[in-house]
């Protein structure tokens, strides 16, 4: 039998370390008895959600399944259907629904789970408006912050937090449905859920109906803007007990989290979609809500749903800012990794940066986070201009992606660089669609894609392994991601190469005898207690070496639980 340590005894384990020069001696009776059977625990997270790789779906965006909910007659004289905005050069974008709905995700779990994803992130499911909003100035392409006659194909304009919205189900398929599709094939849901706001709600030249106005699981009013700005609201008004008298996100509804009737409203319906079938959520805007909310919110959740994951949208760069999220005191919510994805469009995009701009991003250490391992990590998505790279560009940052520390997030057509380097209003959210999906497989950027998140999928140690940098120079990174516990014992050895010429890596520090395996291209290496790993990698390339066994370099043992300590 195998007894491991836990984190908690790691510093423990490190006084005697030192005392001993850096030899393994057991001091405690923390330890166990035989020192034959003793197992270490190392890795970066206990967190199940890790072993996951996420594709994002914007619904309506990704594949028409069903024609017959596409509604293209709704919202009279003010019309949801398309809604083209033209650009330069006969570029187009569309702010009106495309057709794309839960069944044509269905239609191609297959081809999203072949890729090596594990679960599936979709936009809001709920209820929006029916009709193109009226108020604010009207957007154009390539513009932001502007609603004026956009529709809310996007699920962030709620005006029922249970109801499904009709473009999305269908007949034969409800949300229940969808959800029991995917955990049918092994995959995860990932639901998209909002606090700070309903739908747009003030500034129409006349009140519209949807728009400001919130129901309840029966259909009844439960809210009500009437068009009026934020701060002339009446919140001694039940209807208009629900917002802030006060604006906060362009026109839409600002929701007083503070309100229980609000606070028991959302909680509820987030609850309400985990008894559909959610597995983790996805959280919009969480920074435009106060943390007290967040930790209500979660300790009700989890009081349910024992270790359920959630990551939060705090679109900032600062991550001691966004690392608030993370403590346990304001909800143990993890993040969207953005201090992460800005490094790497300078790195993998047309700055082509060296990899040192990853490096600051990582906290292994002393990091702000209450756990970095368990981050969101991306490199775009459907609020930001699509990453701008070439080919090699995308290949170089999914080998980064699926072998660094965190979950991976892939938005929906960057296997192929669909739309690349548009933003928002010029193409960003385009419409995706069966054909491309259908020729994907063909193109260059999947391929690798396939290969890397693959690795990934089957090699523990690139999920929740310990990360040790032993190199992060130029266009070479290299590192350990290490998993020692009493069911894996696994050294990954990831080498990266984003330069145009192939380059040698000679790995002489804590390589460990044994049979290493390399897991894209099936080749194998026996090295001795005294030898170093040598391995040349092509251009915009990886290669991912595996050790099975536990580690046996004393010194190396050493540094990685001195790591784990001041994680």
């Amino acid at each position: 039998m195998m007894h491991a340590i836990s984190r908690s005894a790691t510093s423990i384990l490190l006084v005697s370390l030192a005392i001993s020069g850096c030899e393994p001696t057991t001091p405690l009776s923390s330890m166990p008895s035989d020192e034959s059977e003793q197992l270490v625990l190392i890795e970066g997270t206990s967190e199940p959600f890790t072993r996951e790789a996420v594709y994002f779906v914007m619904t309506d965006r990704f594949v028409d399944g069903d024609k017959s909910n596409n509604y293209e007659n709704q919202g009279a004289e003010h019309p949801t259907w398309r809604l083209p905005l033209h650009g330069p050069d006969g570029q187009t974008a569309f702010v009106g629904y495309m057709g794309g709905d839960l069944k044509g995700i269905v239609n191609n779990i297959d081809y999203i789970k072949d890729m090596g994803f594990s679960a599936i992130w979709t936009t809001p499911v709920v209820d929006n408006p029916d009709q193109a909003f009226t108020g604010s100035e009207p957007i154009g392409f390539g513009g932001q912050f502007k609603d004026g006659g956009k529709s809310g194909y996007h699920g962030y304009w709620a005006t029922n937090f249970y109801q499904p919205d009709e473009h999305l189900v269908s007949v034969d398929l409800t949300v229940k449905d969808y959800t029991d599709a995917l955990h049918k094939a092994g995959m995860k849901a990932v639901f998209d859920i909002v606090a700070n706001h309903g739908s747009l709600s003030f500034s129409m030249p006349a009140d519209q109906p949807g728009f400001g106005e919130i129901y309840d699981k029966d259909g009844k009013l439960v809210a009500d803007h009437n068009n009026l700005h934020p701060t002339a609201l009446d919140t001694s008004e039940p209807l208009q007990a629900f917002f802030h008298p006060f604006p906060d996100l362009v026109e839409l509804s600002n929701l007083n989290e503070d309100n229980p009737d609000v606070q028991d409203y959302l909680i509820n319906s987030y609850l309400y979609w985990i008894e559909q079938g959610a597995d983790a959520f996805r959280i919009d805007t969480i920074r435009h809500v106060s943390h007290h909310f967040w930790r209500v919110m979660s300790d009700r959740i989890r009081a349910a749903h024992p270790g359920f994951y959630m990551f939060g949208e705090s679109f900032q760069y600062d991550a001691n800012f966004i690392a608030q999220h993370t403590l346990p005191k304001n909800g143990g919510i993890s993040v969207l990794d953005f201090p992460m994805q800005k490094a790497m469009v300078s790195v993998f995009g047309k700055d082509d940066k060296d990899y040192e701009a990853l490096e600051e991003t990582l906290f292994l250490t002393h990091g702000p986070y209450n756990n970095p391992y368990d981050l969101a990590t991306f490199y775009d998505n459907h609020d930001m201009p699509r990453m701008d790279a070439t080919d090699n560009g995308f290949i170089d940052a999914h080998n980064w992606l699926f072998t660094t520390r965190g979950i991976p997030v892939v938005y929906q057509g960057s296997e192929i660089g669909f739309m690349r380097g548009t933003a928002e209003h010029s193409g960003n959210r385009n419409y995706l669609g069966q054909e491309n999906i259908d020729k994907a497989p063909e193109h260059d950027i999947y391929q690798a894609l396939r290969a890397i998140a693959r690795v990934r999928q089957t090699t523990p140690a690139l999920q929740s392994g310990l990360q040790y940098m032993l190199t992060i120079k130029g266009h070479r990174a290299a590192f350990y991601r290490v998993l020692q516990n009493h069911k894996v014992q696994q050294t990954a050895l990831v080498l990266l190469n984003k330069g145009d010429q192939a380059t040698t890596f000679t790995i002489a520090q804590h390589v460990q005898a044994g049979q290493w395996v390399e897991q894209l291209s099936g080749n194998t290496l026996t090295i001795s207690s005294q030898d170093s790993l040598e391995a040349t990698v092509a251009p915009h390339s990886a290669q991912v070496w595996v050790r099975e066994g536990e580690i046996d370099d004393k010194a190396f043992l050493s540094a990685l639980i001195r790591q784990m300590e001041y994680q």
